[in-house]
Formats: C-alpha cells, sequence, structure tokens
C-alpha cells in the first residue's frame, strides 16, 4: 500500500501532483498543500491563490503581511496601499 509522503499514512485511494519533473503522492488535500504551497515570508501561513508578490522570492498572504514585513525590516513600504475609506477596518 502506498503512503503519504507528507504524514505517512497508508492509502488507497491517494493523489499525484507532479511539479518540476517530480512526482509526489498525497493523501489529501491537506498534506498537499503542506508540502508544496509557499509560506508567507512575514506569518508563514501557507498561501492558497494569488498572495502578493515581494522582491526576490518572497511572497506574502495578504498586503497586511507585506507591508508589516518591510516595515519589520526597515524597508520603505513597498505593498499596495489599502483602498480609501478603509480606515475604519483598521488598515
Amino acid at each position: 500500500m502506498d503512503k503519504c509522503e507528507q504524514c505517512g499514512a497508508p492509502t488507497r485511494s491517494g493523489f499525484i501532483v507532479e511539479r518540476d519533473g517530480a512526482r509526489h503522492l498525497f493523501d489529501s488535500f491537506e498534506c498537499a498543500i503542506f508540502a508544496m504551497a509557499p509560506a508567507c515570508a512575514h506569518c508563514g501561513c501557507r498561501i492558497l491563490g494569488h498572495g502578493v508578490a515581494g522582491e526576490g522570492n518572497d511572497c506574502y498572504c495578504c498586503d497586511h503581511c507585506a507591508h508589516a514585513h518591510h516595515l519589520a525590516l526597515g524597508q520603505p513600504d513597498a505593498s499596495p496601499q489599502p483602498p480609501a475609506g478603509a480606515e475604519h477596518l483598521g488598515m
């Protein structure tokens, strides 16, 4: 019986994801996401969807993390600004 490469659980109904010529076997989307989705450079959560591109290979889950990461590094803010009227949302 095959095993999920992320959690090691035996699986009969796993699925294969191919990336960069390598094949990966998983038993759930949760394991595939944890193993293959990029992590936010600020908070570390896994990014599903487009995210926010940073400089170099950095990517962020949202504008808030992009902004906070640049401030923590003492860099000028390069992230998009929140829309007008968003002050009531704490942005």
